[in-house]
């Protein structure tokens, strides 16, 4: 049986490893993002480099949040090939140990960063990314750019003044703020006969406020409208279920909203998918620890073979590959989220646990 202090040796090399991994790759990510929204904003009145670099600061854990299977995938074989590089695994294994015992410290490891992932990093990408939209859009405020083609999806209201398609540019406060909203008022016959545009337009109780709204009838010329107010059935659960994106809400309020939208007759099944997801986060970290595992335990005297090495890497990249078209299928409700979620995760795991079996046990 694997000592305490041999176990703690483990996990604390792969949480280090993991640490200086996630810490280079922030890095690369905010000069990355910092360059983009340099370029992107740069010529906008109200641009400032201490405002951008809060920008990039803000959505930095939101694109980390990508990266988490791969850093695990890499920190595990890491972790793995140093220590078969210092002989370590050769005398832990003449000392009776089997890989499955030196391998428990690393996979707790990996199960501790999936929870750090979706209990604390997710949190703060969620909020960031929201503060960071608004950050962006006080940027654009006063600039000719700001109005644009909508690139939400659409959303539809029916009232007896008829129906009203709604799109925005941007969507703020988990979809109950829009930023370049249009507003297109269909009348009872089904013809277009108005269209506004708004600065931003906020969902009220049984209402829609557009403010910097311009008017556009049919066969007349743009009119500034000041602000308009347009009757709406929608409540925020669906607006919310339709418009917001699920990874601007946390984990914690994710049942909540799923349960919320689910009580107004909505399927929420993107939020379900994504709750779903981070939920199985940690164990899929852990299928990827395996995974890493099948390519990185050669002994040192064997030499380590980048075409094997780099096969581990391709089997972690097809399991994202595969984890990301699964959920696109649980988002559409053709799978039912949860097993959108874990089926990835069990496939890898059966195989990362059959391999091992097979090489350690025969």
């Amino acid at each position: 049986m694997i000592g305490l202090t041999l176990g703690r040796y483990l996990f604390t090399r792969y949480v280090s490893i993991t640490f200086w991994f996630l810490a280079g790759i922030a890095a690369i990510i905010f000069i990355i993002n910092f360059t983009e929204l340099s370029g992107r904003l740069g010529g906008l009145p109200n641009y400032s480099v201490g405002l951008t670099l809060g920008i990039a600061t803000l959505q930095t854990p939101m694109i980390m949040m990508q990266a988490v299977p791969f850093v695990a995938l890499i920190s595990a074989m890491t972790t793995l090939v140093s220590l078969n590089r210092k002989y370590e695994l050769v005398v832990a294994r003449a000392a009776g140990i089997s890989a499955w015992q030196f391998l428990l410290p690393i996979c707790l490891g990996a199960l501790a960063y999936g929870l750090v992932t979706i209990l604390l990093l997710n949190p703060i990408a969620a909020n960031g990314f929201e503060r960071s939209q608004v950050l962006e859009v006080e940027v654009r405020t006063d600039s000719d750019t700001a109005l644009g083609q909508p690139a939400s999806p659409w959303i539809k209201q029916r009232t007896n003044e008829g129906e009203t398609i709604i799109g925005a540019r941007r969507i703020l406060n988990r979809g109950l703020e829009l930023v370049d909203a249009t507003f297109l008022r269909i009348d009872r016959r089904g013809d277009l006969y108005e269209r506004i545009d708004a600065r931003r337009a906020y969902l009220r109780d049984g209402r829609w406020e557009l403010r910097g709204a311009t008017r556009t009838r049919t066969g007349e010329t743009p009119e500034a409208a000041g602000t308009v107010r347009i009757n709406t059935n929608l409540t925020p659960e669906f607006v919310l279920e339709r418009l917001a994106a699920p990874e601007t809400i946390p984990i914690y309020e994710l049942p909540r909203k799923i349960a919320a939208a689910r009580s107004f007759g909505l399927g929420a099944n993107a939020f379900a998918m994504h709750f779903h997801s981070l939920v199985a986060l940690p164990a899929l970290l852990v299928a990827m620890t395996l995974i890493a595992a099948t390519v990185s335990m050669r002994f040192a005297r064997m030499g380590q073979s980048a075409t094997i090495i780099l096969g581990g890497v391709l089997a972690g990249f097809l399991l994202y590959v595969v984890s990301v078209l699964v959920k696109a299928f649980g988002s559409a409700g053709f799978v039912p989220p949860v097993a959108a979620a874990w089926f990835p995760v069990l496939i890898a795991s059966f195989f990362g646990v059959t391999f091992l079996l097979y090489k350690e046990d025969g």
